[in-house]
């Protein structure tokens, strides 16, 4: 899904910011791309949004060979090995709106535990369980 600039050489850096923005919208929905861009305007973190979007969204999530689905599966036990539960969070969603099952989350969930451990697994959960509480309240 990636374009060439004129040159020839690949995606610009605007290419990809606003093929970056597009996937980002898509996966992880427009409010929370503008909460995360809200945040940061205007200080230091305002770098590494655009970094992560270009580089992440707009060049690692468009590449061939693996579809989104696979991607947020993917992500989901990176992030359990991670401990990043706050990026799981919304990853979570994603992988929701990329047509992962809450059996399928629940289960990548239950399988990085066997590589990951019990605690980060069980901290994971936790994140999980409460995206899956406030979608059912909501």
């Amino acid at each position: 899904m990636t374009t060439t600039n004129s040159s020839g050489e690949g995606p610009s850096a605007g290419d990809l910011r606003s093929q970056g923005f597009a996937t980002r919208r898509e996966v992880m929905s427009d409010a929370f791309v503008d909460r995360a861009m809200g945040r940061a305007e205007g200080t230091a973190s305002e770098a590494i949004q655009y970094v992560v979007t270009e580089n992440v969204w707009g060049n690692i999530w468009n590449r061939p060979g693996l579809g989104r689905r696979d991607r947020s599966l993917l992500n989901i036990g990176m992030l359990v090995a991670l401990r990043a539960n706050a990026e799981l969070a919304g990853h979570v969603r994603g992988g929701l709106t990329n047509g992962l099952t809450r059996e399928e989350i629940t289960e990548a969930v239950i399988h990085a535990s066997g590589y990951c451990g019990a605690p980060a697994a069980l901290s994971a959960m936790k994140t999980v369980q409460e995206i899956f509480d406030a979608l059912d309240e909501g």
